[in-house]
This record gives structure tokens, sequence and C-alpha cells, in this order.
């Protein structure tokens, strides 16, 4: 979720919060016309390379590349908190050479604006931000979100009031539903040393102490009905914590099974040799991933 400070803590990377890294801006798109929805074929963003666009009122930093039929999802990815959209770039590139793939930075990282001083967003900000970002991206195509970390979640959350429009997903190690419930659960608030900042860790983030201002909120997983679903899961990320790295595993592992419950086409993989940023440990899994969803969803489209 939220990368650490530290390198002898970074199993701490799914909860803790650093600023994202940028990237180098380039011109400005659509800067007049932000807030109007057009899904017409002439207004959608056929840019290739990195561009900020107005959306909502926001400068919203996007990367866009590759073609592929009209009919082929558009692949949206997005990355976990306290990372830019660069973090995922070489999925990215894998991706482009069959279909159409975008990333952004979600407001508070990378070379997006910053949320409002004083003002914590919900996920439901994320998704009227993310609704107004496909408007321009994709107008009337499909699409397939693509999240790992705190993307996933956000991409979880959003997916189930949106399948006209969402045909696919993929969750890559996705912030599990109840992290503040679960991480009380696990690790008893008398605790110190590096359990005790896995715990004050996460439940800080979750209250909005990150890069994102944002409050990551336990809640139930509603059903996005029957579309593709895949989870990847990482093989070890707790090891370095001393007597509660199996307690927290197996807290992580169950949260990842109630992400099955966004689809009756949901399938729960562990991606052998990874970490938390499976995409990074093993990109082979991840890029099968989503275009095994995205065949998939083009195929049901």
């Amino acid at each position: 979720m939220f990368r650490t400070l530290a390198k002898a803590t970074a199993v701490i990377a799914v909860v803790c919060t650093v600023a994202g890294a940028g990237l180098v801006l380039h011109e400005e798109y659509g800067a007049n016309d932000s807030d109007a929805k057009d899904t017409t074929a002439s207004a959608r963003a056929s840019f290739t390379g990195t561009k900020k666009i107005r959306v909502g009122g926001h400068s919203v930093n996007v990367s866009c590349s590759g073609h592929s039929d009209a009919d082929r999802p558009l692949v949206l990815l997005m990355p976990g908190g306290g990372e830019g959209l660069a973090n995922m770039a070489p999925l990215q590139k894998s991706l482009s050479e069959s279909d159409r793939v975008c990333s952004y930075d979600r407001l508070g990282e990378g070379g997006s604006d910053k949320p409002a001083p004083d003002t914590l967003q919900t996920a439901n900000d994320a998704g009227v931000l993310l609704t107004k970002l496909l408007d321009r991206l994709a107008g009337d195509r499909t699409v397939v979100l693509a999240g790992h970390s705190l993307g996933g979640y956000l991409a979880a959350r959003y997916t189930p009031d949106h399948t006209d429009r969402v045909k696919g997903l993929v969750l890559l190690d996705a912030t599990v539903p109840h992290l503040t419930r679960d991480m009380n659960r696990t690790i008893p608030a008398d605790v110190t040393g590096p359990a005790a900042q896995v715990r004050d860790g996460a439940i800080a983030a979750n209250e909005g102490q990150n890069p994102e201002r944002f409050v990551i909120a336990d809640g139930p997983v509603h059903s996005a009905g029957d579309i593709p679903v895949e989870i990847l899961k990482h093989e070890s990320q707790y090891a370095e914590v001393p007597d509660y790295g199996p307690a927290l595993e197996k807290m992580w592992a169950k949260g990842q099974q109630e992400w099955r419950q966004l689809s009756t086409d949901a399938g729960l993989t562990t991606a052998k040799g990874s970490g938390h940023y499976i995409h990074t440990d093993r990109p082979d899994l991840a890029l099968k991933a989503v275009q095994n969803v995205t065949a998939r969803a083009a195929e049901a489209h």
C-alpha cells in the first residue's frame, strides 16, 4: 500500500507512508473542457506518452500507450499507495504490445495535484475522479482495471457499481477489505518493535496519514456479478516480523479470499517467489493475469 523509508522495515511496505516519486510532466491536455462528459470516439484521449489532463477541476498525470481494436477493453493500471505511475511502467510496456493501456497518478501521488489541505479523501471521492478520467480515456469502450495494493483496493471497491463499463478486474496483492479490524485482531495493542510498527503504520495510513490523505475504510465486499476477476497474492511478505509473521500472513491470505466474493468467476493464485510487489517480483504472472482477463472480457463483450 504505502512504502516505508527504511530498508530494514521494508516488510511494512503494505501499510506505511512516503511521498510518491514524480514524473517529468509534458503538455496539459483538455484544460478547457475537463468536466464535460463526451463518450464519442473523437473525444477519447488517444495520445501516447505522459500528459497532465484536467479532470474534475484537478490536474491528473496520465500515461497511455499501445493501440488495439476498438472492440477490446482499455486496460487501466492503478498503482499502490506511495507509488507514482512509473512503478507499473514495465507492466504497461508489456501489455501495450497487444492492447491500449493507461495508468495515472491519483491525487497526492506522482505528478498529479495534491488533495485539498485538511481534506480527507474517501473511496467515493476516488471513484468520482476515476469515472471522469475513464470518460476521457475510454469513451464508450469497456475497461479492465488492474490494481496493486491500494490501487487494487480502489479498483475492487469501484467495480461493483460500474459493471456497465468495467468488464474485468485484476488484483495484485490488493489491500484487504478489513485491514484495520484485522490488524487489531492480529497484533495486540501492547506489542513493541517491528510488529507494533506494522500495526501502527497500517492504522495511521488507514485514517488518512498518507500522501493521498485517503481514508482506507473497512467494509464488506460487494458483488460485481460474473465478470472475470483474477486475484494474485504474495508468497512471503512478513517473514521479518518476529513472532507475528505467520499470523500476519494468515490475516492477509484470509483477506484475499474475501475479495473472491467480487464475482462468481473469481480466481485466487499465490504468486510463487513474490513479495508484495508481484508485478516486480513476478512480472510474468502479472502480465499473464491481465492478458487473460482482458481476453475474456473482450470475448464476453
